[in-house]
């Protein structure tokens, strides 16, 4: 698993294409929940727990085809954390089914009453409108590498890195 390589606590994944959901410990403690995709085999979300916080995990619900949200009890002094992992619609798609999109994860992230939220990084950079010059975690040449992402306001303009793409 290439998840061995890499430090980390929870990876959100996206694009599982499930049409029944899964629930799997592995043998090194680690567990993997993934939800459901729609009819048409689009969308579905999950969750990879490290094992260092499978006993402070909650939950994992599936709140939509397209977002899930982990949830983390107290531990001590630490509040209780929600996880948000989404799968946001390209721009692809129709504005009224991407407009449903952000309407719905701004209403799940309103109505979640634990102290802590995290979201995705994709979804955050639309609903703040800043631009968002990075990947939170790639695949490259069979190993996990963690890119450097470079968060800028709409309104300032770039001076180091890669030009932008039209």
């Amino acid at each position: 698993m290439q998840a061995r390589k890499i430090r980390y606590d929870v990876i959100g994944l996206t694009e599982t294409r499930r049409h029944r959901p899964l629930n799997a410990t592995f043998d090194t403690g680690e567990e993997l929940f993934l939800g459901t995709c729609d009819s048409k085999g689009v969308g579905g979300v999950g969750v990879l727990v490290n094992t260092n916080l499978v006993m402070n995990m909650d939950s994992f619900e599936q709140l939509t085809t397209r977002i899930g949200c982990l949830r983390l009890r107290r531990c001590g002094s630490i509040p209780t954390v929600a996880i948000f992992v989404a799968y946001a619609p390209t721009s692809s798609y129709e504005e009224e089914e991407v407009e449903a999109f952000y309407v719905d994860l701004e209403k799940f992230y309103r109505e979640d009453y634990t102290f802590y939220k995290i979201s995705d990084a994709v979804a955050y950079a639309k609903l703040s409108k800043i631009r968002w010059t990075g990947h939170v975690m790639r695949l490259n040449d069979n190993r996990w590498t963690r890119a450097v992402s470079d968060w800028t306001s709409r309104n300032v303009r770039r001076t180091t890195g890669r030009p932008p793409t039209r």
